[in-house]
């Protein structure tokens, strides 16, 4: 299994360290790569990982934190935490979207995932993989409105990770990114969050049962589901 956070914590462009720092640390928050209240890795870590310095992850660190994201403790077991609880995000506010990158986001997003369904399913899963899976479930099914989309993109990155190709983990990480930008913009509604949790055991469940037929269509079944809410009140 490749893990979400080398997907993520993976070196930055030098032209834009800093900006590109804040976006993967804000990637790894909102995806729920690192929990609301869990520690990020230290900063010697961080900045090896993202090819940056100490000063400019520095920087964004507290950048993040001004803005409501992380909070920072000193102490024997100090260091940087996501905060509790989460700033409610910019992009529901207001503002065009651009129709040819609306259906660009959602055409990726069906490809990526559908796929990366599918090859899981194709795998011999070891334990561990599996447990991840059934773990990831169960929180998204647990997971009250303020936690649910974090929780959701945890899933759906864990069935990239089980795959164990680090490049399609990425690139869903990327992918779902976008997709909770859009996602961001209209309102949580439950019906439809209880009928995303029965999506959710169907497609763990084929996967885990080594079908890949049946992992592809229930997450196309899944995700055109989210492509007709977000284009019933966006497009």
């Amino acid at each position: 299994m490749v893990s979400a956070d080398a997907a993520l914590f993976r070196p930055v462009r030098a032209g834009n360290a800093f900006e590109e720092t804040v976006e993967r640390l804000l990637q790894a928050i909102r995806l729920g790569v690192v929990g609301a209240g869990d520690r990020l890795p230290s900063e010697r870590e961080l900045a090896e990982r993202l090819g940056v310095s100490r000063v400019t992850l520095r920087e964004a660190i507290r950048a993040l934190a001004d803005a409501g994201y992380v909070v920072s403790r000193r102490g024997r077991y100090g260091g940087t935490f996501v905060s509790e609880s989460l700033p409610e995000p910019a992009e529901r506010a207001t503002g065009e979207i651009d129709a040819v990158t609306f259906e660009d986001a959602l055409c990726l997003r069906s490809v990526l995932e559908t796929g990366a369904a599918e090859s899981a399913a194709a795998r011999t899963l070891s334990p561990a993989d599996r447990q991840h899976l059934t773990g990831t479930l169960t929180e998204a099914s647990a997971a009250g409105l303020a936690d649910y989309r974090r929780k959701d993109s945890r899933l759906h990155l864990a069935i990239a990770e089980v795959t164990a190709s680090g490049s399609l983990t990425t690139a869903v990480a990327d992918a779902r990114t976008r997709v909770n930008q859009l996602l961001d913009r209209i309102p949580l509604l439950e019906p439809n969050l209880e009928h995303s949790n029965a999506q959710h055991e169907t497609i763990v469940d084929a996967i885990l049962a080594g079908d890949p037929v049946a992992a592809r269509q229930a997450m196309a079944e899944h995700v055109e589901g989210t492509a007709s809410l977000l284009r019933a009140f966006l497009a």
